[in-house]
Order: C-alpha cells, then sequence, then structure tokens
C-alpha cells in the first residue's frame, strides 16, 4: 500500500508558471514607472498597461486553478489513503497480537492523516517553484548586473542552510507531538472502559490528574512546534530583508549616479534598475512560503515515519477477507489432524481432534498452552501454520472461511457492544424478530430482568463496555444474542472468568441450555467447574480426558 502522496504536478506546475509571470509583469510595471519619469506617449502607456493587466488577469486565473486543484487532489489522496488504512485494519484478524491499539488507530486515522494536506497543497507547490523561480530571476539578474546577481546569490542559499537546521529540530518535535497526541487517545480510550472500576475504588481525581498532566505535556510539545515554524519564518525574514535592503541601496546609488559599478557593459537604466528591485523580493517569495510551509512537512514526515511503522509491522490476515458469504451446508461436524501454530517465542502443536455436531467440548490447559488460539483457528480467524481443519465436510481455508464464520456464534472473554441500542446488538445480522421470539431469548439466556431494569429497556444504549451492567450480565446478553443468531457452533473464551461462582453457575447454565437445543458448544476455560458440566475435556498441555 503507498502512502507517500505527491501534489497534483498539473497544478504544481500551473502555480510555479504563475509565479514566472511576474517576471514580464514586473517589466511592464516598470517600464510604466518609468515611462512617467520619462514622460513617455499615452499609447505607448496604454499599450504597456494593458499587457500589465492581461497578465496579471493570467496570473490569477492560475493560481485559482492550481489552489483549486491542490486542495481538490489533496483531500481525495488523503481520503483514499484513509480508506486503505481502514480496509487493512478491517481485514486483520482479531487474534492478531500485533494490531495497534485502537485509540492510537484512530489519532492516525482521524487527526493525523488531514496533516499531510497541508503538505500537499502548501509545501510541495512551493518547493516546486523554489526549483524555478529563483534560478530564473538568478540568471536575469546576473545577465543585467553581476552586482545584483552576487546580492541575492550570497543571500539565497543561506536560507536553506539555516531552514535544514531547523527543520531537523522542527521534524523531531512535530513527532514527540504526534506520539503525545497517540499517548492521550490511548490513555482516554483505557479509562473510559475502566471508568466503572476506577469510580469503585475511588480513583477518579488520579485518574484526571493524570489527564491534565497529559494535555499539560501536550499542551508543551505543541508549542515547542510553534516555535520552532516562528523561528524559521524570522530567518527566512532576516536573510530575505537583507537581500532586498542591499539590491534597493544599490539600484538607488546607481540611478542617482553615487556609484558606477555593479553592471557589465553600460550602467541600468531606469526601466532596469526599477525591473530588478522589483524582482528581488520575488526571488526570496518562493523561500518565504516554503518557511512559513516547512512546518507542515515536518507534520507530514512524522505521519509518514508512523505509517511506515504500521506498514512494516506484522499483519495477520482474517482468512477468507470481511465480505459475507453464505452459511456453509452440511453438518457441523469439526475435524483437526496434526494442527500447530508458530507464535513469536514458541510453537503449539494441538492434539487431533473430532468433535460432532451438538457436542460439548472444554479446551482447558495453563495459560499459554494454546486455548484461545485454538478457538481462534476454529473460528476461522487464523489459519494455522500446518495441519488441516475440516468443518461440515469440507477443508477450511480461505475460499470456505467466510461460509464457516456465517455458521458459528462466539462469546468473547472481554465484552465489547456496538454504539447502538442494546436491541440493535442482539440483532447485528439484521434479522427481524417478533417480540415473542426476542423474550423467549432472553429469558433463555436469564436476561430478561437484566433488560427490565435498565432505564429505556432494550432501546438503552450500554456504551462499549456495557456500563450499567455487570460482567456477568453482560455476557447473558450475549448469550440472547447466541439464541437469536441461529448459530449452530458456539465457541466461547473463558465465559466464566472473573465472575463469582453463582454468577459462573448462571452463565453456564445459560450456555448449556443453548447446547441443549442441539448446538455445539467449544469452550475455553481455567474453570473446572465449567468443564467438568462438558461432555468432554480436551487438555492442551499433552492430555486428552
Amino acid at each position: 500500500m503507498r502512502h507517500r502522496l505527491d501534489a497534483d504536478p498539473v497544478a504544481q506546475v500551473a502555480w510555479a508558471v504563475s509565479a514566472l509571470l511576474w517576471i514580464p509583469q514586473a517589466w511592464f510595471a516598470a517600464s510604466l514607472i518609468a515611462g512617467l519619469l520619462q514622460q513617455s506617449s499615452t499609447q505607448d502607456m496604454t499599450t504597456k498597461l494593458a499587457l500589465f493587466a492581461l497578465l496579471g488577469g493570467v496570473r490569477v486565473g492560475l493560481d485559482h486553478f492550481a489552489q483549486t486543484r491542490l486542495v481538490r487532489d489533496a483531500r481525495r489522496s488523503v481520503a483514499t489513503l484513509r480508506q486503505d488504512l481502514l480496509n487493512r485494519e478491517a481485514g486483520r484478524s482479531p487474534s492478531d497480537d500485533a494490531r495497534p491499539d485502537s485509540g492510537a488507530l484512530a489519532a492516525l486515522l482521524t487527526e493525523k492523516l488531514d496533516m499531510l494536506i497541508p503538505a500537499l497543497t502548501r509545501y510541495q507547490p512551493a518547493m516546486m517553484r523554489v526549483r524555478t523561480v529563483p534560478p530564473v530571476i538568478l540568471v536575469l539578474a546576473l545577465w543585467h548586473s553581476w552586482a545584483v546577481g552576487l546580492v541575492l546569490l550570497v543571500a539565497g542559499p543561506l536560507i536553506p542552510v539555516f531552514q535544514a537546521l531547523v527543520g531537523m529540530a522542527a521534524k523531531q518535535a512535530s513527532a514527540q507531538q504526534l506520539e503525545e497526541v497517540s499517548t492521550l487517545n490511548t490513555m482516554l480510550l483505557d479509562r473510559l472502559r475502566a471508568l466503572p472500576d476506577l469510580r469503585l475504588l475511588g480513583a477518579v481525581g488520579r485518574m484526571t490528574e493524570d489527564f491534565r498532566l497529559r494535555a499539560d505535556a501536550l499542551r508543551e510539545r505543541s508549542m515547542r512546534v510553534l516555535r520552532l515554524a516562528f523561528l524559521s519564518s524570522t530567518v527566512l525574514e532576516l536573510f530575505s530583508a537583507i537581500g532586498v535592503a542591499m539590491v534597493a541601496v544599490y539600484v538607488g546609488f546607481l540611478l542617482l549616479g553615487q556609484i558606477d559599478f555593479g553592471y557589465w557593459a553600460s550602467p541600468l537604466n531606469a526601466t532596469e534598475g526599477i525591473w530588478l528591485l522589483m524582482l528581488a523580493p520575488a526571488f526570496f517569495e518562493p523561500l518565504r512560503e516554503l518557511a512559513a510551509a516547512w512546518h507542515d512537512k515536518a507534520a507530514a514526515e512524522a505521519v509518514n515515519d508512523e505509517l511506515d511503522v504500521l506498514q512494516a509491522g506484522e499483519f495477520l490476515p482474517l482468512p477468507g477477507g470481511t465480505g459475507r458469504a453464505p452459511a456453509l451446508q452440511g453438518p457441523a461436524h469439526i475435524r483437526t489432524r496434526s494442527l500447530g501454530v508458530q507464535l513469536a517465542d514458541h510453537r503449539i502443536v494441538f492434539p487431533d481432534l473430532d468433535i460432532p455436531p451438538g457436542a460439548r467440548v472444554a479446551l482447558t490447559g495453563p495459560s499459554g498452552s494454546g486455548k484461545s488460539t485454538l478457538l481462534a483457528c476454529l473460528a476461522a480467524l487464523r489459519t494455522p501454520d500446518h495441519g488441516t481443519i475440516e468443518v461440515a465436510g469440507h477443508v477450511l481455508d480461505p475460499a470456505t472461511a467466510a461460509a464457516w464464520r456465517a455458521r458459528l456464534g462466539w462469546l468473547p472473554q472481554d465484552v465489547h457492544f456496538l454504539n447502538r441500542s442494546l436491541l440493535g446488538n442482539l440483532l447485528l445480522n439484521g434479522r427481524k424478530v417478533d417480540d415473542p421470539t426476542l423474550q423467549s431469548a432472553l429469558q433463555k439466556a436469564q436476561a430478561d430482568r437484566i433488560v427490565a431494569r435498565l432505564p429505556h429497556g432494550l432501546h438503552t444504549r450500554l456504551g462499549e463496555t456495557g456500563v450499567g451492567v455487570s460482567g456477568g450480565e453482560a455476557r447473558r446478553l450475549l448469550i440472547a444474542r447466541l439464541w437469536l443468531s441461529q448459530a449452530d457452533v458456539i465457541l466461547a473464551d473463558e465465559p466464566t472468568a472473573d465472575l463469582d461462582r453463582i454468577t459462573a453457575d448462571a452463565v453456564t447454565d445459560a450456555l448449556l441450555d443453548l447446547s441443549a437445543s442441539g448446538r455445539t458448544l467449544i469452550v475455553a476455560t481455567h474453570d473446572a467447574a465449567l468443564a467438568d458440566r462438558m461432555d468432554r475435556v480436551v487438555s492442551l498441555d499433552g492430555g486428552v480426558g
């Protein structure tokens, strides 16, 4: 995926040509001023004025064309890049341990990518002007006066040198600022997730103080970037002012006859002198534009560096992609043979499984033995490094993964709700169900009383972490969703973790009632009480029971 964006070349050329047109326009302006001093004819003055106005109109048209096209192309390019990143991350397996933090990713997709737009609309066009306008003006100045050319030749290169020195510090400061933005977003998301626990522990005040300190740190880094931006502009203004002043002094004294050097064959006349004086600011103008956009370049480079890190990181794709597919046909029989996964620091080899439809299987073993990894493989969320999985009489591969997932129900350990009503979360697949069916699913999951005490019932928004319900209640709500989904294979990852015994038994009863309807139930658990109530226990530490 290409993320090094470039500004529209046609618009950049139009932007540079617009600046170059000032050279003939300045000549006609200088001729008008000299004509007034020399009392030229009215016809000659009118012709020069008309040509001056014509060139001015062309310049305005080119500027408008270039700016409109630059902004449109930059926004379109950034929008395309954002969509590519969204598609890429959406295609990442949920079991990918290398996936970026959601807060940092959200900051990149929203705030940081927009920082590329000023670099495309200001910095790159300014760089195009710097490469074309100053060299042309320098050649013309040297052609008419070696003194003026020498002034521009000395003052001009000093600006990029000092700009580069300031730019290195500006890039580092911008990178630190963007890192602080990501850290603050991550911290905010984590604290919001843990807000109920923080309230119970009485740690809200400490959390607020942490936010204040982080916000102050971000403010300081932002001010550091601004200070460097002002410093770069000040350096440029100093040298450009000195250069223009020296040209003005030389031309003025030459036209007054006070000095007699700095030209080639003959002294400058009034038109040439005024013309060179008008070109001096135009020589420095592209450099001033570049300095004004220098911090935009620094910010864009910091964003591009973050994109490079994201692109270079490990990526575990979701087998079969994110599209929907018709459910895989056939009895939900699951077989695995010689299944194994290579993790970062060790390799896991799983025992062969043969799970008929309607079976209830518990996967047990110590932490790190691969329970969640095996569930992810069975759910077609990751591809094993070796071995095969057969589901419903088909080999589970990228061609059948999406169709197999259409038959699955998932109960995670960390409950997550979408930002919609509880009813919207229960009917994720958009199915229409009547009220008796909905109430029956809630009763079977022992969740009807939970809904009854919510302030707006099924129309209550619980937030991403399920604010207003406990962990056990949230899992029972998800079990109700499994009843409504009509999934015939249920995969549960530590469904009773962190629950007291009474709540854990309630969740277990709800799961067993769900499996009693003929659905296959596979749970990964450390809970011995839950494992004892399954038909079969598969130990991933080497034994099968």
